[in-house]
């Protein structure tokens, strides 16, 4: 099939790659968001996707709106059966939705339809699940409401970061969308509705959600810095300045109020509201990510000092 491939940062790279290594289809252009200024120096720069299609020569196209007319002109000329779609990051109008044949279908990083949204791995971890997985479904009007083609499932491991479990989807997913798109070129596979009950909405975690909450239970800081790694980024206040916060390990018991720092030669333990937790790396004001036992070494504390 000929296919017009839409997506935007790193995660889908590994299904843009595939789909380029795929004997029976042909990527004729790629769709991605508009450069951005991005690193100390706010230079405009290109997204993941853009980069490895300008890598095999396939033409990119950058709408500010993917309903703009100059655009819509462009799709149709590149003909395409099929769009493919990995973390676009724009809503797609109707009349954009009418131009393929075989529609736009998108890859989706959780078993739908639950946690539909922008953020789906970051929610999973969040809430505890065990298993997640990724989901190809036709788009259409609704948010991730469209009919499923096929699903992969994914294990969570205690200790995954965000961006753990989503390096895994990015490529178990890749295998998933071309299969999937294998399934419309023959003709074998159908769309099936998603089911009614056991929905739920996974919008983008915010800076604000990522600010530990040291009057929770362990488990649930435990997982919201996980959800929150590497973006956006968990963090807590010592008095007037803010630090980051990598992953933490609960420990059997709590000794200490919610947010008391206690630094020991090993690291750094801080209470919460039932045990305390080891913290495994700390970023303090202006200074790079640290072991927190590297920082603990440094750290000139007044006794009781507490994150809040």
């Amino acid at each position: 099939m000929r296919l017009v491939f839409a997506g935007t940062p790193a995660p889908a790279v590994p299904a843009l790659q595939r789909l380029l290594d795929a004997p029976r289809h042909e990527v004729v252009a790629v769709v991605t968001r508009p450069a951005k200024p991005a690193g100390r120096g706010r230079k405009q720069t290109a997204s993941p996707v853009a980069d490895l299609a300008a890598e095999h020569g396939i033409p990119v196209l950058t709408p500010a709106k993917p309903g703009d007319d100059d655009f819509l002109a462009e799709l149709r000329e590149f003909a395409p059966d099929c769009c493919p779609v990995v973390a676009y990051g724009a809503l797609l109008p109707q009349r954009t939705l009418d131009i393929p044949t075989h529609g736009w279908v998108n890859l989706h990083f959780s078993l739908l339809p639950a946690w539909r949204g922008a953020a789906p791995v970051q929610h999973a971890i969040l809430h505890g699940d065990d298993i997640t997985g990724a989901s190809t479904f036709r788009i259409e009007a609704g948010l991730d409401t469209g009919p499923v083609f096929g699903v992969t499932t994914e294990t969570i491991r205690p200790t995954d970061t965000a961006g753990d479990l989503l390096e895994r989807l990015a490529r178990s997913g890749a295998e998933l969308l071309v299969a999937t798109m294998d399934g419309l070129a023959s003709g074998e596979l159908v769309a099936v509705p998603q089911a009614p009950d056991g929905v739920s909405i996974a919008p983008k975690l915010t800076v604000d959600d990522a600010r530990v909450p040291w009057q929770q239970p362990a488990r649930h800081i435990d997982r919201l810095v996980r959800a929150c790694t590497p973006a956006p980024g968990a963090w807590t206040m010592l008095g007037d300045d803010r630090y980051k916060l990598g992953p933490v390990r609960p420990r059997l018991e709590g000794t200490l109020a919610p947010g008391e720092i206690r630094l020991t030669r090993a690291g750094v333990e801080v209470g919460t509201l039932d045990r305390d937790v080891t913290l495994t790396t700390v970023q303090p004001p202006g200074k790079r990510m640290l072991p927190a036992a590297d920082w603990a070494r440094g750290a000139r504390l007044p006794e009781g000092a507490r994150f809040v």
